[in-house]
């Protein structure tokens, strides 16, 4: 069959040596005789994971001391109450940039209503199908917070600096995580799912600074408290022990290619690989402003004229290995991930891929 070029939005593709570490540890965890997926999270070696994964996160990130870092089960869109939960008391702003981000406002407005608080978009972009980042906006600085959605992964977009708050900000960063570098310190909190870029489904991640909760008023569900997990140390319940332990691996591959540092770089080349095609094919156009382009979701369609085209172009991917560029079914076109793990090999592929179908068509 060959090499598969996978593009997929997510779950994502992970390093060939985490697959292999994986499923050693799926046969035999750490010389115990018994599987990584059946082992309590109280043997005697698990601390040990979860310590080395802790420990990456802050030396990848140079994350500081105010702030710790948890592990929880689930996926992000249960964290959009859990930050309503613990930061929302009078009045929260959002950034309105994707589906993401209207959800996320969605659930804060619904525990807002019912608490006598108020959430809102502070700024929004789906005048234009969120096609850009908004900028202009004043951030008052009354906010109990102001929540931002790094990386929009739907409509290709993404906020590529760490602003300057006069409010506490929060940030869903689950699609660009460890693909730059961030100044935490900027940030209240900082949370994920694992499954773009740092691991597989299952486990969210966050990134909490230490003496920001305990502000609001209302009582929070005892599972539904950032401060339940920060003092057992993500171990109040049973965690998501596989999903951690690929973490840790994709995290100790990140280390090995020379940190986050090194993978801003390589992103943007792959990033500057597809784009640069997409700009000089005339069958293709991108559908994000260019300043606000993401680097780790691609998102395009057939250019005017061209439009019949895409089911073609679909199936002459397909034949060539390459899956997973079929664009959210809310926008349509096509859609290119290019997550960590996703090789200039890969980019390459595809830009090939392209050029072939123009001279197809000529």
């Amino acid at each position: 069959m060959g090499k598969v070029h996978v593009f997929n939005a997510g779950p994502c593709l992970l390093p060939q040596v985490v697959y292999d570490n994986s499923i050693e540890a799926i046969k035999d965890f750490k010389g115990t005789g018994v599987s990584v997926l059946s082992i309590s999270h109280r043997t005697p070696g698990w601390d040990e994971t979860m310590d080395e994964c802790r420990a990456l996160w802050r030396e990848l990130l140079h994350i500081p001391d105010t702030h710790e870092v948890v592990f929880l089960g689930g996926g992000a869109s249960l964290q959009f109450l859990y930050v309503a939960m613990n930061y929302l008391e009078k009045k929260a702003g959002y950034l309105e940039t994707g589906v993401w981000a209207k959800k996320a406002l969605k659930e804060a407005k619904g525990l807002g209503e019912s608490q006598g608080a108020v959430a809102y978009a502070l700024a929004s972009s789906a005048d234009r199908n969120y096609s850009y980042i908004p900028k202009g906006y004043e951030i008052p600085a009354d906010l109990d917070y102001f929540h931002i959605t790094t990386n929009n992964t739907i409509y290709g977009t993404e906020i590529k600096e760490d602003y300057d708050c006069p409010c506490p900000l929060i940030a869903d960063m689950s699609s660009d995580i460890m693909s730059r570098p961030v100044d935490v310190s900027k940030y209240d909190l900082i949370y994920g799912g694992a499954q773009k870029n740092v691991g597989p489904a299952g486990v969210i991640f966050a990134i909490i600074k230490k003496d920001s909760l305990g502000r609001v008023s209302r009582y929070i569900p005892t599972m539904l408290d950032y401060r339940t997990h920060l003092d057992k140390l993500s171990m109040f319940n049973t965690p998501p022990v596989f999903s951690i332990f690929v973490m840790n691996e994709t995290l100790k591959w990140i280390k090995s290619m020379g940190g986050v540092e090194a993978m801003h770089r390589i992103d943007n080349e792959k990033a500057d690989l597809l784009y640069g095609e997409i700009d000089r094919n005339p069958l293709f156009v991108g559908t994000a402003a260019k300043e606000d382009r993401s680097i780790m979701n691609v998102c395009f369609v057939m250019a005017p004229g061209f439009e019949n085209l895409q089911d073609e172009f679909m199936a002459f991917t397909k034949a060539r290995n390459i899956i997973g560029i079929k664009g959210h079914r809310s926008v349509g076109g096509f859609r290119a991930s290019l997550y960590n793990a996703c090789t200039k090999e890969d980019v390459q592929a595809l830009v090939d891929c392209m050029k072939e179908f123009e001279e197809l068509k000529k």
